[in-house]
């Protein structure tokens, strides 16, 4: 999809798509997903998956997993030109969307407006937030050490996301808005994701399902959980 396109090509495309970015409160949110991708050092093959939780239960109701080829490189700022295309084809296969999906990687919070969930959220018309686990851009505040503390992140006085401290004694999460949903509710509901563990539970969940079909343990398609798996 975008292995023809350079740095800069990939740039001025985002410059494109940021213009198209909606923020707006969702009125309900019943069911959440996250989503998240794996791959093997020096390969072309990305292993895609989503997996969708109720919410704010957080209890893992089914996931979808596919294989995509690409040769995009990775660099920072460009994350979505390697690993969109193949979360856009393992949407195809959820017929029932969720109200929100929850990426491994940045919203706005990134120097063109566009990390993957931006990205994703335009192309796929759907409410998406960015929970990073570094900081590619911005002032960053660091919140204070209880838990669920946390301080805006700022860019030329704009505020572009959230430093969220998740557990105590542990390296704070990046929280941005994606595409339609505002900055303060993508941290509300970030916050209702928090378990036992630093990143919250969609995209922790996805991580272990990817890796799972990584190593052959999960098959590609899309899987109703009728009992919790025992990976989680």
């Amino acid at each position: 999809m975008y292995d023809h396109y350079s740095f800069e090509d990939a740039a001025a495309y985002q410059i494109e798509l940021s213009k198209k970015l909606k923020f707006q409160s969702l009125q309900r949110i019943q069911t959440i997903a996250g989503a998240d991708i794996s791959f093997n050092k020096n390969s072309s093959t990305m292993y895609a998956g989503i997996v969708i939780l109720s919410y704010p239960g957080m209890i893992l109701e089914s996931y979808a997993l596919e294989t995509y080829e690409t040769n995009f490189p990775y660099k920072p700022g460009f994350l979505g030109f390697k690993e969109v295309p193949a979360l856009l084809k393992v949407w195809e296969l959820i017929s029932n969307k969720p109200d929100v999906v929850v990426l491994d990687g940045n919203g706005i919070l990134h120097p063109r407006r566009m990390g993957v969930a931006s990205h994703f959220g335009i192309l796929a018309n759907q409410s998406t937030i960015g929970c990073a686990k570094s900081l590619l851009y911005g002032e960053n505040h660091v919140p204070e050490t209880k838990k669920l503390s946390s301080t805006e992140i700022n860019s030329h006085g704009e505020t572009l996301g959230f430093a969220l401290r998740t557990k105590l004694n542990c390296a704070p999460v990046y929280v941005s808005a994606g595409h339609l949903i505002t900055a303060d509710q993508s941290l509300t509901i970030i916050k209702n994701c928090i378990g036992n563990y630093r990143i919250p539970e969609p995209t922790r969940m996805a991580h272990n399902v990817v890796n799972d079909f990584r190593t052959g343990k999960l098959k590609a398609g899309f899987h109703e959980v009728s009992a919790p798996l025992t990976l989680f």
